[in-house]
């Protein structure tokens, strides 16, 4: 189970990610908005933990942005603002909980369990990039038309790049997005994948082009 934890106070952010690991959770930790932003862009989540009072703005900014991108993934507010106005104000821009601090850490469990164990209704999101159209929700890439047969790692790849067409993505969150929790990685398996993958966008005239920044990561350009 994934979890992408946004909160800027550094001691209070170690400790929800080390009790939250605890109970069997990957964890991603932003500390701003900016930060959290670029998280949903790359990768999905099976909840979010937000802090509404954050550095750079207003945490139910992030929700109102999600929920304007149709994504429906469960957010749990953190905050020290808890009176009824605020709580309201969250819950009416979108938020699925509240949750004042300081709080009980099984209290917060709790809520969480709840949240994930509500359905959610499956997302139709389209990609686009060049003349490539990946339809996230079905895991299928086409090309005019056409579907192209990736495996799952090659198209795990393929998707998180595409959600940051032009913008350079780091290897570390590749990696992320591509192997699991316990997987047993080869220090060049990245690299093979992203290798397969492109050559098989240019045989298939994709419309797009993938550059490693040697040691960093690796970016998707249309060319098209």
């Amino acid at each position: 189970m994934r979890i992408l934890l946004v909160e800027d106070e550094p001691e209070m952010a170690s400790a929800l990610r080390a009790a939250l690991k605890r109970h069997d959770m990957v964890v991603d930790h932003a500390a701003s908005l900016l930060e959290a932003r670029d998280f949903v862009t790359v990768d999905a989540y099976d909840a979010i933990l937000l802090d509404r009072q954050l550095p750079d703005g207003d945490g139910l900014s992030l929700v109102s942005k999600l929920r304007a991108d149709k994504n429906t993934t469960p957010v749990l507010m953190l905050t020290a603002r808890g009176d009824t106005a605020d709580k309201v104000d969250g819950l009416d821009m979108g938020a699925d909980d509240y949750l004042a601090k300081p709080f009980a850490f099984e209290e917060l469990m709790a809520r969480l369990r709840a949240l994930l164990r509500r359905p959610t209704p499956m997302q139709s999101q389209v990609i686009r990039a060049g003349h490539l159209v990946l339809d996230v929700g079905h895991r299928e890439v086409s090309i005019r038309g056409e579907l192209l047969g990736l495996p799952r790692r090659e198209l795990l790849v393929l998707e998180t790049l595409m959600r940051r067409t032009g913008r350079m993505v780091q290897r570390e969150a590749l990696m992320e997005a591509v192997f699991g929790f316990d997987d047993e990685i080869q220090s060049n398996a990245l690299d093979t994948h992203v290798s397969r993958l492109r050559r098989k966008l240019a045989d298939a005239d994709s419309g797009v082009t993938i550059n490693g920044i040697r040691g960093v990561g690796y970016l998707l350009r249309e060319t098209s």
